[in-house]
């Protein structure tokens, strides 16, 4: 059973669910002054700047990278940071902590 599995970080993901995330995150008007394209400056909306970043390479490769370095490492690789308490070192054991609690 060989299986090849994608190396692109973006696999699977639509364009519509990055520039969801990117309105969301940014709002259409920072996300115009990030990315100076007129889809996202003159009456932006979901539906002209997919049109728009579907035709335009350069453009859609623009929003790609912002999406990319917009998310986390963890966020992109499905793992979840470890929660740790205020003033709690990350690499105190839960043995150390537990004999705190006890204190």
């Amino acid at each position: 059973m060989n299986q090849s599995q994608s190396n692109d970080p973006l696999h699977g993901i639509t364009l519509k669910t990055i520039l969801e995330y990117l309105v969301a995150e940014y709002g259409w008007e920072q996300l115009g002054d990030r990315i100076n394209i007129n889809c996202f400056n003159d009456e932006p909306s979901i539906n002209s700047s997919l049109k728009f970043l579907r035709k335009t390479d350069w453009a859609r490769a623009k929003v790609e990278r912002l999406y990319l370095n917009s998310i986390s490492y963890d966020e992109r690789h499905g793992k979840n940071k470890p929660e740790t308490d205020a003033g709690q070192s990350e690499t105190e054991s839960a043995w150390d902590r537990a004999r705190k609690k006890k204190k």
